[in-house]
């Protein structure tokens, strides 16, 4: 029986806070005593796990980088860093979110696929989407891995600093206003095509250094493409979804494994419903947002945020972890 859309939110939601109660029942008996423990949330409370749910779901689709706000902003408040490991399993609402909002697009382009698979016509337009978006997912999926594989250390001692997200935050907002002077912006959905969805896989995979951002990195490309400001929005959100699911998918397998104090879980659950609220209403607003407006209020935005990191930095303020 088909799910309508009123209540895929509620149902997927649902499903959420029971993954995450059935994933995090208790501490893990069989530990590997090499493997430093979680400290999900740097034991942070309900309340705080929430706020970070909101910080979550208010920057993960807007072009300004979730991961870098994730970390600055509870770090600017004194709460520590939570991690990357928490900060991507929050993620699960996030794509919570995107599911029911593109709902329509989504199962409009999956279904059209499937007619142009069987009709072999290789030249369908939802076919090539959605042929853009599997390979487009590929370059993050696989240097995600290299990185979690090979450069673990480096990653999370290093790339996730703060001086890194300031630079990056700022690099980023000089290219996204690039984008916007030198993108022709003539090309909306109905155009789009399978070279899209590649080009724009590989710019969502340099999304895996804090302060690029997924949403960010993947509209300044659509812009440089000629893309329509909203359908370079809307086509990110749709490439995004693989993603963003696996990474929060594997993130609940990392903290399983070396588990989770059993006060964290209900500030985990709580966090992926805020995200998933506010999530939703991030992307609306975006979508109607990018009809009529240009990103310029995003190019400043991180301008002043990249700055405003380097200026605590240099002031004590805050600390490079």
């Amino acid at each position: 029986m088909a799910v309508s859309k009123r209540l895929l939110f509620p149902l997927l939601m649902l499903g959420s806070s029971v993954l995450s109660v059935a994933t995090f029942p208790l501490k893990v008996l069989s530990q590997d005593a090499s493997i430093p423990v979680v400290d999900a949330g740097s034991q942070m409370n309900v309340w705080q796990g929430i706020f970070l749910g909101f910080v979550q779901g208010a920057t993960e689709f807007l072009p300004i980088s979730s991961t870098a706000h994730l970390k600055a902003v509870p770090v600017a408040l004194g709460w520590g860093d939570p991690g990357s490991a928490f900060s991507a399993v929050i993620q699960l609402g996030s794509i919570v979110a995107v599911l029911w909002y593109f709902w329509g697009d989504l199962t409009r382009v999956i279904s059209g696929a499937y007619i142009a698979i069987r009709r072999k016509d290789y030249q369908d337009n939802d076919f090539r989407i959605a042929l853009g978006i599997a390979i487009g997912t590929f370059p993050i999926v696989i240097l995600g891995l290299l990185l979690k594989i090979v450069f673990e250390e480096f990653y999370e001692n290093t790339v996730r600093g703060m001086v890194v997200i300031a630079i990056v935050s700022i690099v980023m907002a000089l290219l996204l206003g690039l984008a916007e002077i030198k993108g022709s912006r003539q090309r909306n959905f109905e155009k789009l095509g399978m070279i899209d969805g590649i080009l724009m896989g590989c710019a969502q995979a340099l999304a895996l250094i804090p302060g690029v951002s997924r949403s960010g990195s993947t509209l300044t490309a659509g812009l440089f493409m000629g893309l329509e400001r909203e359908t370079a929005a809307r086509f990110s959100f749709l490439l995004g979804i693989p993603a963003i699911t696996l990474a929060g998918l594997i993130s609940l397998k990392d903290l399983l494994e070396v588990g989770v104090e059993n006060s964290q879980i209900l500030t985990l659950i709580a966090s992926v419903i805020s995200s998933g609220i506010f999530s939703y209403l991030a992307i609306a607003w975006l979508v109607k947002f990018l009809k009529t407006r240009s990103t310029w209020i995003f190019v400043w935005y991180r301008l002043i945020f990249g700055i405003a990191i380097l200026a605590g930095l240099y002031f004590g303020v805050l600390e490079n972890i």
